[in-house]
């Protein structure tokens, strides 16, 4: 095999290995993560159900309390009765029922025919005895009962979830409930969108390594074996460097995700849990649902919030809009809306910066950005100066400077530390990168950073 070949067959093997390792892990998470989402959906489908029975039966009793109370019990009263239940329908299947404590059903809108026959001993498919469970679910204070009913929309037997409670006056029971194969069908649904999406991920995944590997393979022909070889030294040192920038963004992400996002989202989950269970309590508890889902909205404003600021760390759109001066202005003012330190931007002249590459842009943006950190977290400043400056000419160049008022640090100890001055060290290097430097001086009266890189208007084109 020639060394081309091997170079191709070295380049792409990993990459076809790592893409199946990755669509292995993303299916495997994706699987675990659409189960627990059913689980989710489905417990506070139910719960959202059972609320709703609970308050349609409250209704009902609410609409016949005034005759319940009256002490009659003749057959005009309780007809009256029925007839105020029996038009409380709701949906193609959601009726009201009766039975006496002996199993005699007294009104059943739906399926008239069961009227006045005692269904004491009637029996699901399952072998359930359905009217004796409703009926001790009654006597024990009401609440929920799952059985198998006919549905009448269907006229086939169907899961059903009622709520049953007891009228000791009348000495009937009276209920209510819903068809749970709805339930299963919108899960059913959800479950089928969910491996649906899997699968559309999978094959994502298998066109983008198909694409890599066509992309690999395609370089690799064009590739010149003497240029690699003489540029493998310092290719080594880039990608070296290209994981301890990708390392170093990522614990910034990290820590900003942890800190910050992951931790409100925890709090707003907490919130809503507690809003929904409060709304399937009493009449306080639902009182005050609106006021916990009020504070999970504020959160959650908050959290959009951090989402666009770090949204705006990564890449700020205004740099590439509007260009250098208006994106510095505009990172002075956050600054300022974070800080207990106030910033100011001067631009020498208005238009400084204007027909900079972009690579350029981007570093002084984030020799900037650094340096009001650095300023924000360890200098302790009260004012902060940034400016940028275009002079022309035969020496022609472009200077940003950051000067503020705080306590100063070991500019010369720091770089020398193994741990420490990650930041300005690169800030140096991004300077060096574009041909530019970087100064850095800083005593007990406060600290200025200058980047300075030649430029003169006219010889350089925007990337």
């Amino acid at each position: 095999m020639k060394l081309r070949q091997k170079v191709i067959f070295l380049a792409i093997t990993p990459l076809i290995l790592a893409m199946c390792a990755i669509a292995f892990a993303v299916r495997h998470q994706a699987l675990i993560l659409a189960e627990q989402q059913r689980a989710t959906i489905e417990q506070a489908y139910l719960a959202s159900k059972e609320s709703e029975l609970k308050h349609y039966v409250t209704l009902a009793s609410h609409s016949i309390a005034k005759l319940v109370k009256s002490g009659r019990k003749d057959a005009a009263t309780q007809e009256e009765a029925k007839r105020i239940l029996a038009a409380l329908s709701y949906g193609d299947d959601g009726y009201f029922f009766i039975y006496d404590l002996q199993g005699n059903s007294l009104m059943h809108p739906r399926q008239p025919e069961l009227v006045g026959q005692n269904l004491w001993e009637l029996r699901d498919a399952d072998g359930n005895l359905t009217i004796q469970r409703l009926m001790q679910r009654a006597n024990s204070g009401g609440g929920f009962e799952r059985y198998n009913w006919v549905k009448p929309s269907s006229n086939k037997s169907a899961p059903k979830l009622g709520y049953v409670i007891l009228m000791p006056e009348w000495g009937w029971m009276m209920g209510t409930g819903i068809y749970m194969d709805d339930v299963d069908q919108a899960l059913a649904k959800v479950g089928a969108q969910q491996f649906a999406n899997i699968r559309s991920t999978m094959l994502w995944i298998a066109a983008i390594a198909i694409l890599g590997a066509l992309v690999v393979a395609g370089c690799g022909l064009v590739l010149n074996i003497r240029e690699l070889r003489v540029a493998d030294a310092k290719l080594k040192v880039l990608a070296q460097r290209v994981v301890e920038s990708q390392e170093e963004e990522r614990a910034r992400l990290s820590r900003d995700l942890h800190d910050g996002i992951s931790q409100w989202l925890v709090s707003i989950k907490l919130q809503i849990e507690a809003g929904i269970a409060r709304l399937a309590g009493n009449a306080d508890q639902q009182a005050r649902a609106p006021a916990t889902f009020e504070r999970a909205a504020e959160q959650l404003n908050k959290v959009l919030g951090e989402v666009r600021r770090i949204s705006h760390n990564l890449r700020p759109a205004i740099l590439d809009d509007l260009g250098l001066a208006a994106a510095l202005d505009h990172l002075v003012h956050e600054y300022n809306d974070s800080s207990s330190a106030q910033a100011s931007f001067t631009a020498s002249p208005a238009g400084a910066g204007e027909g900079l590459p972009d690579m350029v842009n981007t570093v002084l943006f984030r020799i900037a950005q650094e340096a009001l950190t650095n300023s924000e977290r360890h200098a302790d400043a009260s004012e902060v100066l940034v400016s940028l400056q275009e002079a022309t000419g035969a020496d022609g160049a472009v200077e940003l400077r950051i000067a503020d008022n705080g306590g100063g640090f070991d500019a010369d100890g720091i770089a020398l530390h193994p741990q420490r001055g990650i930041g300005l060290r690169n800030m140096t290097e991004r300077m060096e990168a574009i041909g530019g430097s970087l100064q850095i001086a800083s005593s007990a009266s406060g600290t200025v950073v200058l980047a300075r890189l030649p430029f003169t208007p006219g010889d350089n084109k925007k990337s």
